[in-house]
């Protein structure tokens, strides 16, 4: 990329470059859902299965989602696949948009940016694991245990719809992958200097309030699936200020290099 004789990139390089950037990141998409959506009835089944293994614990001979839509069958491979390929396209996604901050990071700063660029994806992947074999079985373990048989005068039994059926399961899967991004966004805030170690250790009463209401917006009504999403806000609230206090320690000891080597 040119710069001008200050050391600088002009607007329109910087525009260029965000759109060279764009364009990968549409194309990796595309390809990923292309893929995704020639295994889109293994995902469906994937994202199907806990709840089809709890009903079959439960006696039910033959599990399975309804369609109340003509349309929704199709609609349903075309959700699937776009599910998939912004899994599989995540960690591409991450570095277009690392290497179109790089440029304009020193040395020192890209050093300390780069195990960001690999916890990201990570992070974001043990989230929505622990949401799919954590969480969800057990959540839908509560919520089938309310059917009732015909017996009791107004029976009550699923036939669960396959559009809200996938809304909700997406749904968990992606609030516990990008809650899972908190120490990432914390530390990357400290390190900018937005905000302190010790506001952040000031601020964990709040914290653990703002914890427990956002699960409660996130997650189904069950006291289940919010303590599993709360839980483990906390700890990665924790873990970001642990994470913080040993940036700024690496951080101070890289100045103190540099100072050093100035000063030589």
């Amino acid at each position: 990329m040119e710069k001008d004789p200050t050391g600088t990139m002009p607007l329109m390089e910087h525009l260029r470059e965000l759109r060279r950037r764009i364009i990968w990141s549409l194309a990796v998409f595309l390809i990923s859902f292309g893929l995704c959506y020639h295994f889109s009835a293994e995902i469906y089944k994937f994202l199907a299965e806990p709840l089809m293994q709890v009903m079959r614990e439960q006696g039910v001979a033959d599990p399975h989602l309804i369609s109340t839509d003509l349309t929704e069958g199709f609609f349903t491979y075309i959700r699937v696949a776009m599910f998939g390929a912004l899994f599989l396209s995540f960690p591409f996604l991450a570095i277009q948009m690392w290497m179109f901050i790089a440029p304009g990071l020193y040395k020192s700063e890209k050093r300390a940016f780069f195990p960001f660029l690999i916890v990201t994806p990570i992070l974001f992947i043990l989230g929505g694991a622990l949401a799919y074999y954590g969480i969800i079985p057990y959540a839908w373990r509560f919520f089938l245990s309310f059917q009732q048989g015909a017996d009791t005068g107004v029976g009550i039994k699923l036939e669960a719809k396959i559009s809200e059926y996938l809304s909700l399961v997406m749904k968990l899967i992606f609030a516990f992958g990008c809650c899972f991004e908190l120490p990432v966004g914390l530390t990357l805030m400290v390190r900018a200097g937005l905000v302190t170690v010790q506001q952040l250790i000031s601020w964990r009463r709040y914290a653990y309030v703002a914890a427990f209401a956002l699960a409660a917006v996130l997650a189904p009504p069950d006291a289940i699936t919010m303590i599993g999403l709360a839980i483990p806000l906390l700890g990665l609230y924790e873990v970001s200020i642990i994470a913080s206090k040993i940036m700024l320690r690496k951080k101070k000891h890289e100045d103190e290099e540099v100072q050093t080597d100035t000063e030589n």
